[in-house]
């Protein structure tokens, strides 16, 4: 069995910004980056919405991708996910996680994750998110359409 590693990416947002997105562009905007249940979950407050958006571009990083067009890539190979192959869900307990869905579910088996952690926080300006995940060094080359990463 392979030695554990460590995946991380962190991703700082400016809050004023994804009000601006939302005010200019509207439902468009919000079902184009956040699924029906993270918009229910933000219920509309920026802050939440911007601590969301910044969980994706940090799982992105911790990921080795981009997102839709904003890749990211070794040997010139370029790995990309949508905005909502990642998605931030809440424990019963209110504790954030992640549920990863088609490219981000299939990069995340290849990278071996088993578990993951997500931190997120905001100030009046800005908000912030952090994602350690656990993998191997052996991961397999399998993919995975859906995976919900808690353990």
């Amino acid at each position: 069995m392979g030695q554990d590693v460590i995946h991380h990416g962190v991703d700082i947002v400016d809050i004023d910004r994804i009000g601006q997105a939302v005010t200019r562009w509207g439902k468009s905007f919000l079902e184009r980056v956040f699924t029906p249940q993270e918009l229910i979950d933000a219920n509309g407050r920026t802050s939440s919405l911007a601590a969301r958006f910044a969980a994706k571009e940090a799982t992105a990083k911790a990921l080795g991708a981009g997102i839709q067009g904003i890749a990211a890539g070794e040997a010139g190979v370029v790995i990309a996910v949508g905005w909502r192959d990642i998605e931030v869900v809440r424990e019963p307990s209110g504790q954030p996680t992640l549920r990863l869905h088609g490219r981000a579910a299939g990069r995340a088996t290849l990278l071996g994750w088993r578990s993951v952690a997500l931190s997120l926080s905001h100030a009046r300006d800005a908000a912030i998110a952090s994602v350690v995940a656990i993998g191997t060094s052996d991961a397999g080359t399998a993919g995975a359409s859906e995976s919900r990463m808690v353990e």
